[in-house]
């Protein structure tokens, strides 16, 4: 449920097509597009799919508040089935243009102190897919891990987006040469048969 009592949350929830615009883009997944106001990251549904993983972080950053976890989750302040609005981290730099496992030891100057007991959480109890994935973390101003992406579960990836990437509605990503720049980088690829290999910033969606 969202802080009413913010003006700048409520001018976000009720002109959220306003400020998602191209200059405050910062990301897209394959159900989800997100824009950065700033202390505020607006996600924008790009599929129902996305909207059950909002709900999915929702729930989860109020039983981690409630288990004195929440420090460790990016803030969900408002979910509906076009967008959520979560509270904005900086997201954890790609290496040579890719997302990357976090690895706890060689990282270990990035791990908060309760990771391990909210991972385990996170896995057993939650059902929650990718746990280690760089993409789905973002840092707090200490310097240390936060999650800024975690509603996907292993159920809901399972049953619901293997299916639908294999059937060329949801993107995978492959990484390859952009045809039009010539960058090796992330694209997304809409099954077996897409031939079209654009990166997002030339174009391709």
């Amino acid at each position: 449920m969202a802080n009413w009592g913010n003006k700048m949350l409520r001018d976000l929830i009720n002109r959220w097509r306003t400020y998602c615009i191209e200059e405050n883009f910062i990301g897209i997944g394959s159900t989800r597009k997100v824009y950065r106001v700033s202390d505020y990251v607006i996600k924008v549904n790009l599929h129902s799919l996305g909207h059950k993983q909002s709900e999915m972080e929702q729930e989860i950053y109020y039983e981690m508040v409630k288990r004195g976890h929440g420090e460790l989750f990016a803030q969900v302040f408002y979910v509906d089935e076009n967008i959520a609005v979560q509270r904005f981290y900086e997201p954890l730099e790609l290496i040579n243009d890719q997302s990357y496992e976090i690895d706890t030891t060689k990282q270990v100057h990035l791990i908060p102190e309760n990771y391990t007991d909210v991972f385990n959480m996170l896995d057993t109890e939650f059902d929650s897919f990718d746990l280690r994935d760089s993409s789905n973390y973002g840092l707090n101003q200490e310097n240390k891990l936060v999650y800024i992406d975690y509603g996907m579960t292993k159920k809901l990836y399972e049953n619901e987006w293997v299916p639908l990437a294999e059937a060329g509605v949801l993107p995978q990503i492959d990484f390859d040469n952009c045809r039009v720049c010539g960058e090796e980088k992330e694209l997304r690829m809409y099954g077996d048969n897409d031939t079209d290999k654009r990166c997002y910033a030339c174009g391709k969606e």
